[in-house]
């Protein structure tokens, strides 16, 4: 069986018409090249090239077995561009909280795209505790969710301090009982805020509820009641609320990237870049 590279070397060998250009052009020594010519006369049984001018030539039998030789090289050319693509191929199926899946980290995904255009890339919101659901579902590649801190080891994490907040034309945080807008039940800033509230004495009743962190925002600062947010979600409109008001700190939530076992390298590439982008995020 003839061997690919003994012919990669044949071939740049009469392309440029000496071993030390032929050696040049495949990054290999001139000797090496002698070695390479050598063990593929050996292996064809005859004398390849004509060494005694100032180029080297094919003999006959060089020549027939020349054009094999580029035809050959040509088949694995395409053979590995073949791998090469389909190794980029495939999907990732990404969950991250509302709360980054505009701005936050849209130029990351944009960025990824461009890098794997080949590869379907497939994003979904919600919140943590359904995300997370279907990560252990299977439903998921990657999955950045809202967890309380050290529950569940992940790739990265980073801790995400909570405030208080009414809005700033409307305060209501001194009604009693404590109107609350709110996401619906199962959701962890909700549960944070209620459990704090009770451990505390403070009478609540819920005004608002909704699934979409921009309405939940939106409600505050209209004055339909008092919310728990992470404080880089606040906006022009609200207002924090400290001990001072009668509210006490919440502890810090922790934001966690997980991934399956085993995902293909496009998928690690990302999670890497999504860690890089958070990473920002987190410390802005």
């Amino acid at each position: 069986m003839l061997d690919p590279v003994l012919l990669r070397s044949f071939v740049a060998v009469v392309d440029t018409g000496s071993f030390t250009r032929a050696a040049d052009s495949v990054h290999l020594t001139q000797s090496t090249i002698s070695q390479q010519i050598r063990r593929l006369e050996m292996q064809v049984g005859c004398d390849l090239l004509n060494r005694s001018g100032r180029y080297v030539t094919t003999t006959l039998e060089g020549e027939r077995l020349l054009r094999y030789a580029h035809r050959i090289a040509q088949l694995m050319d395409e053979a590995m561009e073949q791998i090469a693509q389909s190794a980029g191929k495939g999907e990732v199926r990404l969950g991250v909280p509302e709360d980054f899946v505009g701005r936050a980290l849209t130029p990351t995904l944009s960025a990824f795209i461009d890098t794997y255009s080949a590869v379907r890339l497939e994003v979904s919101s919600g919140m943590s505790h359904e995300l997370w659901q279907r990560f252990q579902r299977g439903e998921l590649d990657l999955a950045l969710i809202k967890q309380r801190v050290g529950s569940m080891p992940g790739l990265a994490s980073w801790s995400e301090r909570l405030c208080w907040v009414e809005s700033r034309s409307r305060p209501n945080a001194m009604h009693d009982p404590i109107p609350l807008v709110v996401f619906p039940i199962g959701g962890l800033y909700r549960s944070e805020m209620m459990h704090a509230l009770d451990a505390a004495g403070l009478r609540w009743r819920i005004t608002y509820v909704s699934a979409s962190l921009a309405s939940v925002s939106a409600a505050v600062e209209a004055g339909l009641g008092v919310t728990l947010l992470p404080r880089r979600l606040l906006a022009a409109g609200h207002r924090m609320l400290d001990a001072a008001s009668g509210f006490k700190v919440v502890p810090p939530l922790e934001l966690a990237l997980h991934g399956q076992t085993e995902i293909p390298v496009h998928a690690k590439d990302l999670a890497a870049r999504l860690i890089s982008a958070c990473d920002q995020i987190m410390q802005a």
